[in-house]
This record gives C-alpha cells, structure tokens and sequence, in this order.
C-alpha cells in the first residue's frame, strides 16, 4: 500500500530543523568535539579564524535550507512509517542513519583519506540529529 496523503506539519518540520542546527552547533563546539575534528580535518585555529572573517552567515543559511530539506523529507518517511512515538521516530532515524548516513560518509575513509576518527565524529552527529528530528517529527503531527 502506498499513502500518498501526507500532512506535513511545517511548524514541526521548521523546530526539528532549528534544533538540528543547536545540536550541530553543541557538536562540533569547543565544550564537544570542535578540537578532535579541526585536528582531524586538517584545519587549523587560524583557518577558522579565516572563514570566520569572510563571514559565516551564507555557510549557515545553506546548511539550514538543506537541514529543512532532511526534516521535511524525514518526516515523509515518519509517516509513512506510521511512527507517533519519540521512540518511534527514533527509530526511523536509525534505520535512516544506518541504511543511507552512515555508508554515504564512509566514503570520506575510504575515497578521501579521512581517518576513521573523523568519519566517526560526523557520522555520530547525524545520528543524533536524525535521532532528535525524527522523534520530533513523530510526536509533533
């Protein structure tokens, strides 16, 4: 059976993104893992420095528009799979994760030369904002 009458609710969709991007902040944030990342990506405190200086605000407003894009297209999935439970969600976050996140970043190791720390930092983040997204994409229909 295919459902094809959906309703999207855009204010769920607009906080799920609004808190991934919180979530992305914390992540790679000094108080977590913004040490061990810029050391694992090559980047150093003063290249930072450098494309702070140009200014961030185009870099953040295209990594939201794309986060709304993953919660909206999330919460297709969230329904389809009939998921109305934090838990629920979470679970489609998982298998999302697991299924298309995880095997797509392993690319950066296998393809790129990334250490297996530095796929395991961005691969960890985007379980838990798929994690947090899908549980409040299911709660919040």
């Amino acid at each position: 059976m295919v459902i094809t009458d959906f309703d999207i609710n855009y204010i769920a969709v607009l906080v799920s993104a609004i808190v991934s991007m919180f979530i992305g902040f914390l992540w790679y944030s000094p108080l977590l893992f913004a040490t061990a990342w810029m050391k694992e990506s090559g980047q150093t405190k003063k290249d930072i420095k450098g494309v702070k200086k140009k200014g961030m605000a185009p870099y953040y407003f295209a990594a939201f528009i794309a986060t709304l894009l993953m919660s909206f297209i999330l919460s297709y999935f969230v329904q389809y799979i009939a998921a109305t439970t934090f838990f629920e969600g979470m679970q489609a976050g998982f298998w999302i994760w697991l299924g298309f996140i995880a095997p797509v970043l392993l690319g950066s190791v296998l393809w790129e030369g990334k250490s297996f720390r530095y796929y395991m930092i961005n691969v960890f983040h985007y379980l838990a904002t798929l994690l947090v997204m899908a549980g409040i994409l299911a709660v919040w229909q």
